[in-house]
Formats: structure tokens, C-alpha cells, sequence
């Protein structure tokens, strides 16, 4: 059995955090935060990083959640970190070098997922922060990353305009919790899940009654997946 300890980062649109796991997604070192760099570039990001990781030296290998599209360890998209500063960049293979270990890297609400998800039926983990992130599981498998957040919900907005951070802003509490309902009852028709998570710095202000099958989660919570990756 693979017992190594696993630097966990979950990169996203205002700060970037971190700890250490043991292979059953427990803590091992304090969770660490760092501001996301305002400019959003690739290389003052990676530094972010690595002033995040100096106070976590014991680890023998790295898992990292990012905002946008991951595919081969390369970034296709990053809608809340500015796409055409990110797109084609190989941020796997550089963090591997920055850090000198072995790192794996996926979208952000799939890791989450994996931290998250029971492993019965079939699961679906929503992300509230400055954009919407969402990952679907099946028995505790990963499925196929959708871009549900890209998804168009109206004529003008898809699920990142309707829920995202500017929303909640612009809207209020009051109306963006109508917001919320809406896509639950969304969720449900087309989906059918078993069981619904939801997260993010922004799930906090969500004050709408919830299904039984239906639970809030914590930002804690997710980063146990980066443990799961290297399974």
C-alpha cells in the first residue's frame, strides 16, 4: 500500500491552500493559506505556491485542485484566473519541477469530489466560490470532467454568471439563495443523484432548506481528495 504523504493544494480564485495528508486524507500539518496572486499570471502563481509550501516540508509527492479545464496536466481553461494567460500551460510538469516531487493535477471540484463523496450511488459536488465548480461520481469513481459551470442556464448567463461570486454581489443573499433552489431543482430532474454536496467559501451564506440528501461541506473537507489522486 502506497503510504506516502501527499502536499494537497486547492488553487483558487482568491486564495490558494494547503496541507499534508496520510493515505486516509487525514491532516498531517496545518492548513495553510495564501493570497491568489491578483495578476493571475502562471509564474507569479507558481511563487504563491511555494511560499505556501514552506512551512510543509514533509511530503513525497503532490496533488493540485486548479479552476478551470485540466487535461494531460495542461491547462485549457481558467475562466476566474484569466484563460489566455493559462491556456496550453503545462502546470502539472511545472509544479513537479518548482517543488521537486512527483505531482498530479486535476480540475478543483473533481478533487473535491474525491475528498468528499460517500462512494454510494451516484454523487454530485458543487463548488461555490468566485466561480461554480462541479464533479460527479459514481460508487466513488471519478466520471468524466463536465464544464457544467459553462453550461448556458439562460440566453445571456451560464452557471458561472447565475451563481458565481459577482452574482451573489450583485444580487444579494436573498436572491441568490432563489438562485440556489432553482439549480437544486435543476439538479435533480436531470440528474436524479443520490446525494448532493455543496461547498465553497460560498455555500456559507445558502439559507434555504435542504433535502435530507442534501449537505453543506467544507473547504477542509475537499482537500482530503488530493490524497485520493494518487490512489
Amino acid at each position: 500500500m502506497n503510504q506516502k504523504k501527499t502536499l494537497a493544494i486547492d488553487i483558487g480564485g482568491s486564495h490558494i491552500k494547503g496541507t499534508i495528508l496520510d493515505t486516509e486524507g487525514r491532516e498531517l500539518a496545518s492548513y495553510e493559506s495564501v493570497k491568489t496572486p491578483a495578476n493571475h499570471t502562471p509564474k507569479s502563481l507558481l511563487k504563491a505556491i511555494e511560499d505556501l509550501k514552506k512551512n510543509m516540508e514533509d511530503y513525497d509527492q503532490i496533488a493540485v485542485g486548479f479552476p478551470g479545464y485540466i487535461k494531460k496536466g495542461i491547462v485549457l481553461t481558467a475562466p476566474n484566473l484569466d484563460t489566455k494567460k493559462w491556456k496550453g500551460f503545462k502546470l502539472e510538469n511545472e509544479i513537479s519541477k518548482a517543488l521537486g516531487k512527483p505531482t498530479r493535477l486535476l480540475n478543483d471540484a473533481d478533487m473535491q469530489g474525491l475528498g468528499i463523496a460517500s462512494g454510494k450511488g451516484f454523487e454530485i459536488v458543487l463548488t461555490l466560490g468566485t466561480g461554480f465548480g462541479s464533479a460527479f461520481l459514481l460508487n466513488g469513481q471519478l466520471m468524466p470532467h463536465l464544464e457544467l459551470a459553462h453550461h448556458p442556464l439562460t440566453k445571456k448567463k451560464d452557471y458561472d454568471d447565475y451563481l458565481g461570486e459577482k452574482a451573489l454581489l450583485k444580487k444579494g443573499i436573498k436572491k441568490w439563495n432563489k438562485r440556489i433552489k432553482k439549480i437544486i431543482k435543476i439538479l435533480k430532474k436531470v440528474f436524479h443523484y443520490d446525494t448532493l454536496y455543496i461547498g465553497g467559501g460560498n455555500a456559507r451564506h445558502i439559507n434555504v432548506k435542504l433535502k435530507k440528501n442534501i449537505r453543506l461541506v467544507s473547504n477542509e473537507d475537499g482537500i482530503k481528495g488530493g490524497s485520493k489522486v494518487w490512489e
